[in-house]
């Protein structure tokens, strides 16, 4: 697939995920609860992802491939989604939606330059080299001013 297709469709993703981000944020404040709109959301989730399966996918797993995949791998990503979003749902109300998802940004930011670094998960490693570094503190440094007052 093209490049730019690829970062515009990176780009969307971003903005759909500041968008439940504030609309499940609006849900958690009407249930007086975060992690309720959490498991509500993670249910309709399932249901739609169930839904895209359904209709797209030919060639299922065999059971001896599933058997093989490592245990933590099947719950580990949700795990930290949950606290992730929770997280999200939690604060958006109490810092605004730009605050939060700016904050969050540079931990997501933070956290995947390192990670890309050392090659974490068994993905590409990417260097910080110093084209990288001045990035990563350009960056740091619009998030700051995003949200100094």
């Amino acid at each position: 697939m093209n490049q730019y297709i690829n970062i515009l469709l990176a780009f969307i993703g971003g903005v759909f995920l500041a968008m439940q981000g504030g609309l499940n944020a609006q849900l958690g404040v009407q249930l007086k609860n975060p992690l309720l709109a959490s498991l509500t959301t993670f249910f309709f989730s399932m249901l739609f992802a169930l839904l895209v399966v359904v209709l797209t996918v030919k060639d299922f797993p065999k059971a001896s491939h599933l058997l093989n995949i490592p245990k933590y791998l099947w719950f580990t990503g949700a795990l930290f989604s949950v606290i992730g979003i929770g997280l999200y749902y939690y604060t958006i109300p109490k810092l605004g939606i730009s605050t939060m998802i700016s904050i969050g940004l540079f931990g997501q930011l933070i956290f995947s330059a390192v990670a890309g670094h050392y090659g974490w998960f068994g993905l590409p490693q990417e260097p910080i080299v110093i084209k990288r570094a001045f990035g990563l503190l350009a960056m740091t440094f619009g998030i700051l001013l995003i949200n100094k007052s």
